[in-house]
């Protein structure tokens, strides 16, 4: 396990470097003042269709959906692909609401979402709520991002204990920090490039070799067991599988919007219309998220965790390890450094994007308006720029001092929290018949349920087993916790209506979404 493949290494290392260097980079590229928020974290939002569809490619589809999509389809079979399902639903949504978003964004200066829930419904409250949720669910997105270099730096043989095995990954940080530092957003815009034709380059090659190799496609699925093939059926007053399934895709599509890097990335458009473009054609990403999810198959019935120069790797790293795996076992090592550079890359686009958004989040919704409401626009660049190192320090400590598995785990819980966001931001785009005082009530009142709900479970899943009418229904605790969110917000609004203590303050006009 621990013999490094210099080859490789090699070839892994030289790809680094290319992106890395493309990080540096890209501070001079469409050159403007960089002390300037919306020029360091929203880059200037002058990306046009093709940076925007790499740009959100990159955002969205991270390392650890490289690496976490085949490892749950190689333990959980059929219910692993949940996530195609939910990435095809999610670009309708977002055709219909962020551009809406994006206009009344650019009218009134927005950087973040909370940004305008504040000026919407006039409270610093309601938008440091939806701050503090947004930074606390993307904080654990980041250290996963981070999980999936270390997964990658083992597969090359570096050993992955001790503080010999942190060096390559404070390597790495310490790279991203310095890069997303200096040029912002432009950085990631620019490696992404990169990072999409790697991970097109290697699906690509593992769907075509792998299936020759292994007898074709028919012999590969007529391999696969039965019970990993399909859902367990529904049974009479239960719905099982079936509801759970169709709950976590639903609800992993509205929160996919709502993650504070997704709406980074959106602002960061030219126009509307570059947004409504890219919805059209990022499906695009779902089909090779297809792809990835059958290497999970690929992987058990290849039972490559049974075999004895990766079984070391597969007791370390468990079902992570499939995709890695399929590359080390059939294929060259120059190609191996090419997969492996696909993963760690496909990690500091997102990581960088994500770290940028917490510190938009913290700057403009804690800092600015809270404790330095006439900061300089330099002294706001500024902050945003040191609290970006922050929060990658901290994914770091989380990777260091919490067990993988427990970062998985807060991860879920990231999900659930990020949903009770929803009512606020999405509605507000749409109509303003919500109170603050009763969204911050939802919002409250969601997240206590969502995170009861998931301690029933030890943290360990995301499904809540509702019992209505004589009926079980399982399903996505995010969803369930977003119902009971509208639910308190609804009956509170009419309440403080029917009090006369509704709020009405308003920075924007019906005129203000429409372009």
């Amino acid at each position: 396990m621990n013999r490094v493949d210099v080859v490789a290494l090699v070839v892994f290392a030289l790809l680094f470097a290319l992106v890395t260097g493309l990080g540096f980079v890209a501070s001079r590229w469409r050159k403007a003042d960089l002390d300037q928020l919306h020029e360091w974290g929203l880059g200037g939002r002058r990306f046009g269709t093709l940076v925007t569809w790499f740009l959100l490619g990159g955002d969205l589809y991270t390392a650890y959906t490289f690496v976490a999509v085949p490892a749950l389809v190689f333990g959980a079979g059929a219910f692993g692909f949940f996530a195609l399902p939910y990435t095809v639903l999610v670009y309708p949504l977002v055709f219909a609401i962020l551009p809406r978003l994006w206009v009344v964004a650019h009218r009134h200066n927005y950087i973040t979402a909370s940004d305008f829930v504040a000026g919407r419904y006039g409270s610093p409250v309601l938008a440091l709520a939806i701050a503090v949720t947004g930074i606390v669910a993307t904080m654990p997105y980041i250290a996963l991002q981070l999980v999936g270099i270390q997964v990658v730096i083992g597969g090359l043989g570096f050993p992955t204990q001790g503080l010999v095995g942190d060096v390559p990954l404070i390597i790495a940080f310490v790279i991203l920090a310095a890069f997303t530092y200096t040029s912002g957003l432009r950085a990631p815009a620019s490696i992404a490039v990169v990072k999409d034709l790697l991970v097109y380059i290697t699906v690509l090659a593992l769907i075509i070799v792998l299936p020759m190799k292994m007898g074709g496609f028919a012999s590969l699925f007529a391999a696969i067991p039965k019970a990993k093939l399909l859902l367990p059926p529904a049974t009479p007053g239960n719905f099982g599988f079936m509801s759970a399934y169709a709950t976590v895709a639903f609800g992993s599509a509205l929160a996919l919007m709502l993650y504070p890097h997704a709406t980074t990335a959106v602002l960061a458009a030219k126009g509307p219309n570059t947004l409504r473009r890219n919805w059209v054609f990022l499906p695009a990403y779902s089909f090779v998220l297809g792809l990835i999810a059958l290497l999970g198959y690929f992987a058990l019935v290849g039972h490559i965790d049974k075999m004895p120069d990766l079984a070391p790797y597969f007791k370390h790293y468990g079902p992570q390890f499939a995709m890695p795996g399929l590359l080390l076992h059939y294929f060259p090592s120059w190609f191996v450094g090419v997969g492996f550079a696909a993963v760690a890359i496909g990690a500091l686009v997102p990581a960088g994007i994500m770290s940028i958004a917490a510190a938009n989040l913290f700057t403009r919704n804690i800092y600015k308006a809270f404790f330095n409401p006439n900061c300089t626009v330099q002294q706001e660049t500024s902050m945003a720029k040191l609290v970006s190192l922050l929060v990658k320090f901290g994914a770091l400590l989380v990777i260091f001092f919490l067990p993988v598995k427990f970062a998985i785990q807060l991860q879920l819980l990231g999900g659930i929290l990020i949903l009770q966001t929803l009512p606020a931001i999405v509605s507000g785009i749409y109509t303003r018949w919500f109170d603050p005082k009763a969204l911050l009530l939802g919002w409250a009142t969601g997240l206590v349920f969502g995170v009861w709900a998931a301690s029933l479970t030890g943290f360990q899943k995301a499904i809540y087993v509702l019992h209505l009418a004589g009926t079980v229904i399982p399903g996505y605790i995010g969803l369930y916790a977003l119902v009971v969110n509208f639910a308190v917000a609804i009956v509170a609004t009419l309440v403080i209506r029917a009090l006369g203590m509704a709020g009405s303050e308003d920075a924007t006009i019906a005129a203000d979404y429409v372009g």
